[in-house]
């Protein structure tokens, strides 16, 4: 593997800090590379094409390493780029050593790692192994005939026996994950797609055959894998009848089945642990127990859990409580405290986009959100995972019509709706608040046409406010999104006490700010977050004096709105004044943050 040189300066800081004095909370045995890293995520069919075909490919990834490396992330993770008919956009797999034509080929993929690894940066790949394509040469010969030797590959139930034990699906217009095949007269089960089979991870073969897949990729040097849906693979095959009404918590009854934790044990034993890589775990089963079980370094399973729980505070409301958004962080940094680590993100390919979910996407405000939410994300405890575009503030696309959305969950969902009789037009509102495709827009590089993303047709719209959205005006802009984002990377980056330290909430049941505090022994951030677009305010804890800190990074110029926020701190027991989506991060001086 290669050295990174942000690991290097992170040491050389350490050894500095350790002459002041103070003892660190670090402790040498707990650093891992994935733990100081910062994603950042590429949906490859919306980042930049190089052909005009209107799809964004591993070309187009390949001639923009170098404004991938400027934003200082240490890790891409990448969506699939697997062949795939494109059922639902590549995660429908049909041959997973092979490229989908829409992205280029193998030879392209060896010059993107080669090209990634020479500037420092990780590739990180999705492994989607619940299910694969309906065309796959697994699944085609499945179906075949029951006599087939990969009959067991998938899960079957013959006709005979009647109607199978109903189970729901994600995808399927009618929610059922049952699906018949009259060539073998039975049903097969799609807990997504009807084109996406659930492989029958009982069967050692299937086993070896993914633990195989995954050799593959890592042999290549590729540094590891965000496992898709893996908390779904494990299925309880005795079938039983479940409560009514389970689909509304469809993890409690899906998630963490029957011997997932000997699968994860023998994978790790089979594959991980021969190579010193990221292996995320999609989702954390239920509970805070679930989630360490999966994570836990004396279980040798995975090494980072990635869960949902903080995406569905407010169930994309637009007027979410943000006191139930502190409580969760808050409580699941309580529960990794000691051992274990978890992801951090606000967005991603599933969800709608970071600014419009949490912030406030009115061009009056869009700034200032943008920028506390990349704050937030850059000063927790975790691995930040930043989304293609939220470095430039990219916002909902918010379709009016059906024919323009290209997801398989929302055309579905629209489709039942009409044949039901359904309100269609109270789901295409509902839609451009929380539609999977307002993440997938293309990104938006320049004012040209299509935003600099193709030649040709997008294969999905353009957000028309790219012309003043993009990446070339935001470069050249000192005080942009783009700007403060770099920024808020290298100050991470700078300071392990922004990695390891201990978190701790303050003021948990303020209603507009949220404040917060990393502290590693060594050094002391205050963090203040404004969440609302009305002024707020937080009193300072007696614990905490300003007097002498240093304002290291914040969203608003030092004056500005009749006050001077950096000049104007609160003592203790005093009140600090916040600006509408104000974010403020300050490093206090030794002798004030005891």
């Amino acid at each position: 593997m290669f050295i990174r040189l942000p690991g290097r300066l992170l040491i050389v800081l350490l050894l500095l800090a350790g002459c002041s004095g103070k003892k660190s909370s670090i402790q040498q045995e707990d650093r891992k590379w994935w733990k100081e890293a910062v994603v950042y995520q590429i949906y490859p069919r919306s980042f930049k094409d190089s052909d005009g075909d209107g799809v964004g490919d591993l070309k187009g990834i390949i001639s923009r390493l170098d404004y991938i490396k400027s934003l200082g992330v240490d890790v891409v993770w990448l969506n699939p780029i697997y062949s795939s008919p494109n059922d639902d956009n590549g995660y429908d797999i049909s041959d997973y050593r092979s490229i989908m034509k829409d992205f280029g080929t193998m030879a392209d993929f060896d010059s993107l790692l080669k090209g990634m690894h020479d500037r420092h940066i990780r590739l990180v790949m999705d492994l989607v192994v619940n299910h694969t394509s309906d065309e796959h040469p697994w699944f085609r010969q499945s179906s075949s005939s029951r006599e087939s030797p990969y009959r067991n590959y998938y899960h079957w139930w013959n006709e005979e026996r009647g109607k199978p034990t109903p189970r729901w699906s994600f995808f399927d217009v009618n929610s059922d994950a049952w699906k018949y095949d009259p060539v073998t007269k039975a049903y097969y089960l799609h807990y997504f797609s009807r084109k996406q089979p659930d492989l029958n991870w009982e069967n050692p073969q299937v086993r070896k055959e993914v633990y195989e897949v995954m050799k593959f990729w890592l042999d290549k040097g590729i540094d590891g894998f965000r496992m898709d849906a893996f908390q779904f693979v494990a299925k309880d095959t005795m079938w039983p009848v479940l409560p009514q009404g389970y689909e509304q918590h469809i993890i409690r009854y899906y998630g963490m089945g029957p011997h997932l934790h000997e699968y994860l044990q023998e994978m790790n034993r089979e594959v991980i642990s021969k190579y010193d890589i990221m292996t995320v775990a999609e989702g954390a089963g239920s509970t805070l127990d679930d989630a360490m079980s999966l994570v836990d370094p004396a279980r040798h399973e995975l090494n980072m859990a990635y869960h949902f729980e903080g995406m569905d505070v407010g169930n994309f409301d637009p007027d979410y409580n943000l006191l139930d958004f502190k409580k969760v962080y808050t409580k699941w940094d309580s529960a990794f405290e000691d051992k274990g680590w978890i992801s951090i993100y606000l967005g991603n390919h599933d969800q709608p986009r970071m600014l419009s979910h949490w912030g406030n996407d009115a061009p009056r405000y869009r700034d200032a959100s943008s920028k506390m939410l990349t704050t937030f994300l850059l000063t927790m405890r975790g691995t930040p995972y930043c989304y293609y575009g939220d470095e430039l503030g990219m916002s909902n696309i918010k379709f009016d019509r059906i024919s323009d959305y290209r997801d398989i969950s929302t055309i579905n969902k629209f489709m039942h709706l009409r044949q039901t009789g359904g309100d269609t037009a109270a789901f295409i509102e509902e839609q451009k608040r929380s539609a999977r495709d307002n993440g997938r827009t293309p990104f938006q590089w320049d004012e040209g046409p299509n935003a600099g993303f193709t030649t040709g047709s997008p294969w999905l719209k353009v957000n028309p406010d790219y012309v003043t959205v993009n990446a070339a005006a935001e470069e050249k802009d000192t005080s942009s999104v783009l700007a403060y984002f770099r920024k808020a990377v290298w100050l991470r980056k700078s300071n392990p006490t922004l990695v390891y330290g201990k978190y701790a909430v303050l003021d948990r049941d303020n209603p507009s700010v949220y404040a917060y505090t990393r502290d590693d022994g060594q050094k002391k951030f205050l963090i203040l977050l404004n969440f609302k677009a009305a002024p707020g305010s937080f009193i300072l804890p007696a614990e905490i004096d300003l007097t002498g800190a240093k304002r290291v990074l914040s969203n608003y110029p030092a004056a500005g709105g009749g006050q001077k926020t950096a000049e104007k701190k609160a003592t203790p027991g005093g009140t600090q004044p916040l600006r509408p989506y104000e974010a403020v991060v300050y490093e206090l001086s030794p002798r004030n943050s005891d």
